[in-house]
């Protein structure tokens, strides 16, 4: 291969030939591994598959021939795929088409190859390092692996034959759910047991002499000991499959990510069989896709998104020092609402430490700590938790009328009523219980934080943890330092939000703070075109292009137009010339609607009305008003110094507003459309970061 992946950390294939009792020849074992931990994954680029082509040149040459070979990872990885750090490295369409052909080439060596071929899958097997076990003639897998095509999620295709081996393998529709469902639901993995069940692994093996019992299975299926039965693929339901993809597609993208799109198209390609001419064919089309793929914008800012989530979400910026950080051993949430409840069921399970909720009355309090214990439950009837963790974190959840429970409180989190002086007053009667040390946070989605503490004794004690709801799916957590919040408080909201496992952004103390204020920004625009005179439908689609994961409407739904008219208004109070509170959204509060539909597609009758201004514009007209407002917005946001860089913005709609990665959180969209440089005289990231050089 001439491509070349700079600083590329090579996957080595090592091979040894092992004589096992019951073979008459050799086995050839190729280990798969880069010379780090498991912390640092096996990936394939141009070095790496270059390796696995010498070892294969190297088996072949052997004398005497082996019987059989077989392929294994390192401790706890089998391989994990393409090496994407190495995509900024492909300038052009040949060295695209190059990378795609090699891999298939050298994989389908295993495919081909005169002797039968064996994976054993010790560990993740991901993207590429899943493909390469597909070609390989029987597979076994450890229990404790997971499997798992992440390309679509990606805005990329499995391109080293997974999308036509996979569905001659299980069936398509299973394979339509492997390749495009999961990986459009945040990337679902597949446990080991349910990979079998599939049919992508033979034999689910136990870890601990994992690959002693594999190759004794191996030996068993040479000898004729043991028969692998594989059921015939139904290729009756062929249509209905790749139906149900393209619905899928449509309705988690809009069609927007040409990942998801040339997946399904490669995967109904697949009808024709994986064998002989009929898989060239495939993978001729995979080549082509992949070429397209690697070569375009969106793909381009799908891997920057990449790196934000796995690089920048791991090590926040402006975070201070851990080691201030205090030791939070109970916690106490004022308020059992659903937010609440959500809260304290998220601190018992992460932080297993005794969690008291407060309320005003014990039909609240006892509705919260029902709730907590009720998941609790349901997380134990799903084999999440065995019966003694079940009994010892519902021990720890209770409620309290009283705030005097918080007296030895590490953290106390209030989310109660969006309301500025109730705020400022359970703030106040926290206080006069706590002690000096503890923590107080607030939940609040629009308020001042500094407010919020500014009539307190010890206003350097009070920190902003704004959780996104539902707070159990979405990883943001915004950190929001106010006026006088100290390092000690700062570095202990950092410490509790990874140890809840959420991505934590730091934020200043700015109306909305990023998500809120965005979302509230853009979807003024909706509305207002609306009140202009625009039909709700046609506003509703405008955004369809950019693959948002909600129409509009729909996440004004999923808010709840009363939270959405708090927050409007907050902000029209901030920023009167460029937040605007409708009319119609005040109406829908009025009466009480969840919703701008009694039913799909139908304006409820008694919102008749809310677009009947003369001066409708159309959905592109809408889509560019919409991305100008976003646009300005960002910029004022970082002027303000709301967030340290362009980044944390798109980190922030990423995690917290679900944005696809192929738009790079937003502004890699705002580039590439031309808009941030129409609106603010420059882009938001330089030509090359998140685009193609």
């Amino acid at each position: 291969m001439t491509a070349v992946f700079e600083d590329e950390v090579v996957t080595t294939a090592h091979v040894r030939y092992l004589t096992l009792p019951g073979l008459s020849g050799e086995f050839a074992l190729i280990t798969l591994d880069n010379g780090h931990d498991h912390t640092r994954p096996s990936t394939f680029g141009p070095g790496g598959i270059a390796s696995l082509d010498a070892a294969l040149d190297e088996i072949a040459a052997h004398s005497p021939a082996p019987v059989a070979i077989g392929v294994t990872g390192k401790p706890f990885i089998f391989a994990v795929g393409a090496d994407l750090s190495g995509v900024p490295s492909i300038t052009d369409a040949a060295q695209a088409r190059e990378i795609a052909e090699a891999g298939h080439r050298v994989f389908r060596r295993l495919k081909d190859a005169p002797v039968p071929t064996f994976a054993f899958v010790n560990g993740v097997a991901l993207g590429g390092g899943l493909e390469l076990a597909l070609h390989c003639g029987h597979r076994t897998i450890a229990t404790t692996a997971t499997v798992a095509f992440p390309e679509v999620f990606l805005g990329l295709v499995p391109g080293w034959g997974g999308t036509q081996l996979l569905p001659n393998l299980i069936g398509i529709d299973p394979a339509v759910t492997v390749i495009v469902e999961n990986a459009l639901a945040q990337n679902r993995m597949l446990p080991a047991p349910e990979a079998a069940r599939l049919g992508i692994a033979d034999a689910v093996l136990e870890p601990a002499d994992f690959l002693e019992r594999s190759l004794e299975w191996a030996v068993g299926v040479l000898t004729g000991e043991v028969t692998v039965s594989r059921p015939e693929v139904d290729r009756g339901g062929w249509d209905d499959a790749i139906a149900r993809a393209r619905q899928i597609v449509a309705a988690r993208t809009r069609n927007a990510s040409p990942g998801a799109v040339r997946a399904v198209e490669l995967l109904d390609l697949a009808r024709a069989g994986a064998d002989g001419g009929a898989f060239t064919a495939g993978t001729a089309a995979e080549d082509d896709a992949l070429t397209d793929l690697l070569m375009s914008d969106p793909l381009r800012a799908s891997l920057y998104s990449f790196d934000l989530v796995n690089k920048r979400a791991k090590r926040p910026a402006g975070a201070p020092d851990k080691s201030l950080a205090r030791k939070v051993g109970k916690v106490g949430v004022v308020g059992a609402g659903l937010m609440a409840s959500q809260l304290a069921l998220l601190f018992v399970r992460r932080l297993e430490v005794p969690v008291v909720l407060t309320d005003i009355d014990q039909s609240r309090v006892d509705k919260g700590v029902g709730y907590v214990h009720g998941e609790l439950d349901k997380l134990a009837a799903r084999g999440r938790l065995s019966a003694d963790a079940l009994n010892r974190l519902k021990g720890l959840v209770t409620g309290s009328l009283s705030k005097d429970v918080f007296a030895d409180a590490d953290l106390v989190v209030e989310a109660v009523f969006e309301e500025m002086s109730v705020k400022q007053q359970v703030f106040a009667e926290v206080e006069a219980v706590v002690s000096p040390e503890c923590v107080l946070a607030t939940n609040t989605s629009a308020l001042s934080v500094t407010e919020m503490a500014s009539k307190l004794e010890h206003p350097e004690r009070v920190v902003g943890l704004h959780f996104f709801n539902p707070v159990a799916v979405l990883p943001l957590l915004e950190v929001v330092r106010a006026g006088r919040t100290d390092d000690a408080t700062l570095a202990t909201a950092f410490a509790v939000g990874k140890a809840l496992k959420k991505s934590c952004v730091l934020v200043a103390d700015a109306p909305a703070f990023v998500v809120n204020r965005l979302l509230t920004r853009f979807l003024g625009e909706i509305t207002s075109a609306v009140e202009q005179g625009t039909p709700v439908a046609v506003a509703d689609r405008a955004l369809d292009p950019l693959g948002l994961p909600m129409t509009p409407f729909e996440l004004l739904t999923l808010v709840g137009p009363p939270v959405a008219l708090h927050v409007a208004e907050r902000m029209h109070e901030a920023f009167p010339d460029r937040f605007a509170v409708g009319e119609g959204l005040r109406r829908m509060v009025e009466l009480g609607k969840s919703s701008v539909y009694s039913e799909p597609g139908v304006v409820d009758p008694d919102l008749e009305g809310i677009d009947s201004g003369d001066a409708p514009l159309s959905e592109a007209q809408v889509r560019d008003r919409a991305e100008k407002a976003l646009a300005e917005e960002i910029r004022l946001m970082l002027d303000e110094g709301v967030v340290a860089a362009v980044q944390d913005i798109d980190l922030c709609m990423l995690l917290g507003a679900g944005w696809p990665f192929w738009l790079g959180g937003i502004s890699a969209h705002l580039d590439r459309t031309g808009v941030s440089e129409a609106v603010t005289g420059s882009r938001f990231l330089p030509k090359g970061v998140a685009s193609l050089p």
